[in-house]
């Protein structure tokens, strides 16, 4: 029975949605930034002992994939170190742990989607860093689910989305990587599939049993596939503007980023659904829930 949930992250995108997405499942917690410091392990400590939480849900991460490349032993403590110490917490308290990593642990290389058992091999620092934490908590034994998910956008934040449409406001041209692929992930859909597994391990009254059975990786992205291209179009082509900006393909090595990004990073959603008998909607609806322009439709 899970009576705490600790949740971290609640300022981002994710972490915002799960404190809503998990309310009624037990008293939430989600102590903020500057109480719950994830480049201190001490305070780590600390702050899970006193709440003494059943479920930890770690939604907090470094995320500015271009600037880990000049930060990257703060990329490391954040995403890295925090979740091994979050795990080793989980342990001492009998709790399970939920957390969040990227398709960024990928390369990229190969054409179909990347399944959980594929060999990761980061381009970048943040990829190198979530991959490590992954590898933490498989390290401590403590009942786990992490998720990887991908190209995650929403109506808060930093995100791919929300650049779009004010670029799409203020320019006649926008120029966009057409040669990378993937599927953009409403956070919303993450925070609400994560809430029905949780909702399953309460329903099996199994306790730890029933986690540790199913402890490993799973991907949830949305369905189909995108480029950054076509993405920003059908943003666009969804926003009420009084001109549309054209929306003109370019190469990621015209768009020249600091961090090399992989150009495949489709994800295989299948042994979710196997497992937990869930699975996101397309990409494109997805969008559409998002910025309100198609009728709610269940997410599992």
């Amino acid at each position: 029975m899970i009576k705490k949930i600790l949740i971290t992250g609640t300022s981002g995108q994710i972490g915002w949605e799960l404190a809503r997405s998990l309310q009624g499942l037990g008293e939430i917690v989600a102590p903020s930034r500057k109480i719950l410091d994830l480049r201190d392990a001490a305070r780590i400590r600390e702050v899970v002992r006193e709440v003494s939480p059943d479920l930890i849900v770690n939604a907090a991460a470094y995320t500015a994939v271009d600037q880990a490349e000049q930060e990257p032993e703060l990329a490391m403590a954040v995403n890295g170190q925090a979740p091994g110490v979050l795990a080793e917490e989980a342990v001492r308290q009998g709790a399970v742990l939920v957390h969040y990593s990227t398709d960024y642990v990928f390369d990229g290389a190969q054409r179909e989607p990347y399944a959980e058992a594929a060999q990761p091999n980061p381009l970048n620092v943040y990829g190198r860093s979530k991959l490590a934490g992954e590898q933490a908590i498989a390290a401590s034994g403590a009942a786990h689910v992490i998720l990887r998910t991908s190209w995650v956008y929403g109506l808060r934040g930093s995100n791919f989305l929300l650049s779009i449409m004010r670029a799409a406001r203020s320019r006649a041209e926008l120029r966009i990587v057409s040669d990378q692929y993937g599927a953009p992930t409403w956070c919303r859909t993450v925070a609400e599939l994560s809430a029905h597994i949780v909702t399953q391990g309460m329903a099996a009254g199994e306790g730890l049993d029933w986690w540790h059975a199913r402890s490993g990786i799973y991907h949830l992205s949305a369905q189909g596939r995108s480029t950054w291209h076509d993405f920003a179009q059908l943003i666009v082509n969804r926003m009420d503007l009084a001109a549309r900006p054209q929306v003109l393909p370019i190469s990621a090595r015209e768009y020249a980023a600091v961090a090399e990004r992989p150009v495949n990073s489709l994800l295989d959603n299948g042994k979710l659904a196997e497992v937990f008998g869930l699975r996101a909607p397309s990409w494109q609806a997805g969008l559409g829930l998002c910025l309100g322009v198609e009728p709610a439709q269940p997410l599992a």
